[in-house]
């Protein structure tokens, strides 16, 4: 293996949550008056730390969401997690054999660290990933595309950016693994290869089961 650390995005990578989470923003956001698609919701949201759709929906409308959105939101999420949630199909190879590989991996996503930990906890994935193996946007305070994240995954795993691969779905991941100077590897399960290809992904794929040779 010729990396020192993998970092995976989590929604969309490591847990099947993308289509669930987008379905309830567009809802909640046309709820609240802000008339959005679940497409519209996968282009402009997808990969994004909360801080963001605040953001886009003041800059966009000149309204502010409402103080309890993010509470809501994630209340609405994490009971669809409970009920629907399942693991992105063949990632539970892909830890095992990083283990046999002896190769450090860790979590870098954009949710928080609830929202990971619901999501783990669900899906069994939390035996592989202990709390000194999950980094959130909540940690740095600026989510993707920054390469905050990223960067403090990588300090914190002891690891220089230039020996990590970034696995990631989202056009503002691949952006923010490029502008931290690592590898990245698209996974083109919930976006398209053009789309990453143009946000910097060089090496693509779109079955979990092909990382493990992409990555020696």
């Amino acid at each position: 293996m010729r990396y020192d650390l993998v970092i995976f995005d989590n929604d969309g990578v490591l847990v099947d949550s993308e289509s669930l989470s987008n379905t309830i923003l567009a809802g909640y956001l046309t709820e609240l008056g802000h008339p959005t698609s679940y497409e519209e919701s996968i282009r402009d949201y997808m990969g994004s730390a909360m801080h963001r759709i605040h953001e886009l929906v003041l800059e966009r409308t000149g309204r502010r969401l409402p103080e309890d959105f993010d509470d809501v939101f994630h209340g609405r999420v994490f009971e669809a997690f409970e009920r629907e949630l399942r693991p992105v199909a063949g990632v539970t190879e892909v830890l095992e054999k990083l283990d046999a590989d002896g190769v450090p991996y860790c979590v870098g996503s954009s949710g928080s660290h609830e929202r990971i930990s619901v999501g783990h906890r669900k899906t069994g994935l939390d035996r592989w990933f202990p709390a000194g193996r999950v980094f959130s946007a909540q940690d740095v305070g600026r989510g993707k595309p920054a390469p905050d994240l990223f960067l403090h995954a990588a300090r914190e795993m002891g690891v220089a950016p230039e020996r990590c691969a970034v696995v990631e779905d989202s056009p503002l991941g691949v952006r923010a693994a490029v502008a931290a100077g690592m590898d990245v590897y698209g996974f083109t399960a919930m976006t398209s290869a053009e789309k990453l290809t143009e946000a910097g992904g060089t090496v693509l794929f779109g079955q979990m089961a092909e990382l493990p040779e992409l990555l020696r």
